[in-house]
């Protein structure tokens, strides 16, 4: 995948590779940022796309993990209830701790602690986890979808729930 590469000028600081005293600074973005980015541009819906992002890292069938998810997008079935990137995340915690420990209860135990934690961070930085909140419009509307549309919520709000909900689960397991 080729990334959008930007050249910091006059102290402004956008994404991407930054161009400062002769000095180039990498990009941040790990793999599974840039991964969930790609596809969830490419059609995934948030769920899926936070979940994929991981088949690799944590050696799942991606297949499986699509069906499974397909329910969740749009705040479950477009419900605009818990954000697909929350529980796509939660997903992701499940399947860490499956294979982290042998015990079930070890399991279930990390993966609860986990879960609680990753959505206090996400409310902590967004304020909520429920899609409603925050699109601040209603999907199910022809008003809702146009006005998320015109206001290219999806890059501004999903974009970025996405790229914190990444950040959130690199913290969450590199403990």
């Amino acid at each position: 995948m080729d990334r959008r590469k930007f050249i910091a000028k006059a102290g402004v600081a956008a994404t991407g590779t930054f161009l400062i005293s002769s000095q180039t600074i990498p990009d941040l973005k790990s793999k599974e940022e840039e991964r969930a980015l790609e596809l969830f541009r490419a059609d995934y819906h948030c769920a899926q796309a936070i979940l994929l992002a991981y088949s690799e890292t944590l050696n799942f069938d991606e297949g499986l993990a699509t069906s499974i998810s397909s329910g969740f997008g749009g705040g479950m079935g477009r419900l605009q209830k818990t954000c697909g990137l929350v529980t796509g995340s939660f997903m992701v915690l499940g399947i860490y701790n499956h294979a982290k420990y042998s015990n079930t209860r070890e399991r279930n135990s990390n993966t609860y602690s986990m879960v609680r934690e990753f959505h206090e961070k996400f409310r902590s930085i967004h304020g909520a986890t429920d899609c409603l909140s925050l699109m601040n419009c209603d999907l199910n509307t022809e008003e809702g979808r146009n006005y998320a549309k015109e206001n290219r919520l999806s890059e501004k709000v999903c974009e970025k729930c996405l790229s914190d909900s990444v950040r959130i689960l690199k913290d969450l397991m590199e403990r």
